[in-house]
């Protein structure tokens, strides 16, 4: 499915209750993105159907297909009306230090595994939409640990934290675009390849500390660039990614206090789409709820599971 962002601009909660205050505009809203040029059957491509409204569906006129305008996407089977769904949506992108589940129950009416579970479908949004874009020029790489205090008090690469590899692409002037986070299981020489394949376009430069496990991305689909940190005599070598790995743990603990391993991954994930769309804070509504729209289905036992 294609899909457009109609609108860029900020917008206040009056002005969002007047646009996607019932479940007819989101539904709407809904029809156009995934029709934008009138109904299309997904199964045989005729472009006329019967509005089924009492099931919320559209049968194909031809093969008698009923695709819903939320198949497929994270809405997919809800129970939930949309209107609470696009107000999560609203008050996910409003905030910029986040919402908890607790919060979000209470806003919008919702039992707390509900609200929780809507949290987690947004992130993973995220998480999706920003998987399809490629950092390029100059890269910072290196591994980060999240997580509860560790037992015995161990720190960095002997901790017991969950570990992560953290990447930053840096403008001409050396100022950061954007920034990846990926939970791997350990920081290997094979987790360092496989995270620089999906998230590094090849030619770029990136740029390390001197551990070894980085030499794997000496070849030719990168300019690797090693040097051993050292913050004191090097201040400039990995300084905005040391800066944004205490920027990602300071978001994690202060809203949703410490993750575990298990869901970790989409916390990361909102950190980053937040992070990457910094500049462009006043359409973030439109840009996160097309991702949502344009995101495949997860089901809650995919999330909990």
């Amino acid at each position: 499915m294609q899909y457009t962002i109609r609108e860029v601009k900020a917008m206040t909660i009056l002005e969002f209750q007047a646009k996607y205050g019932t479940e007819e505009q989101c539904r709407e809203y809904l029809y156009n993105q995934r029709w934008p040029e009138g109904f299309v059957c997904p199964k045989c491509g005729h472009n006329e159907s019967f509005n089924i409204k009492a099931r919320n569906r559209y049968q194909c006129k031809s093969c008698n297909h009923q695709p819903s305008i939320t198949s497929g996407t994270i809405f997919d089977k809800t129970r939930t009306p949309l209107v609470k769904w696009f107000m999560a949506i609203y008050l996910v992108a409003d905030d910029k230090r986040g919402i908890s589940a607790l919060a979000l129950k209470d806003k919008i009416g919702v039992a707390y595994n509900t609200s929780w579970t809507m949290l987690q479908k947004i992130r993973h949004a995220m998480g999706e939409r920003d998987s399809k874009y490629l950092m390029n020029g100059i890269v910072e790489l290196d591994e980060a640990f999240f997580g509860a205090p560790s037992v015995g008090g161990k720190r960095g690469r002997g901790t017991d934290k969950t570990p992560v590899l953290v990447s930053v692409s840096l403008t001409d002037e050396g100022k950061p675009k954007s920034a990846f986070m990926e939970v791997v299981g350990t920081v290997n020489s094979e987790a360092v390849e496989d995270f620089a394949t999906s998230n590094v376009d090849k030619g770029s430069e990136i740029r390390t500390d001197g551990l070894r496990v980085y030499n794997t991305l000496a070849g030719d689909n990168y300019i690797h660039t090693k040097q051993k940190y050292d913050p004191k005599n090097q201040p400039d070598h990995l300084h905005w990614l040391h800066i944004i790995i205490s920027n990602a743990r300071a978001f994690i603990n202060g809203t949703y206090h410490g993750l575990g391993k298990k869901h970790l991954q989409r916390y990361l994930d909102e950190f980053c789409y937040r992070f990457n769309r910094r500049w462009t804070s006043g359409g973030i509504f439109s840009r996160l709820l097309y991702a949502c729209v344009d995101s495949r289905k997860i089901t809650r036992h995919e999330l909990v599971g």
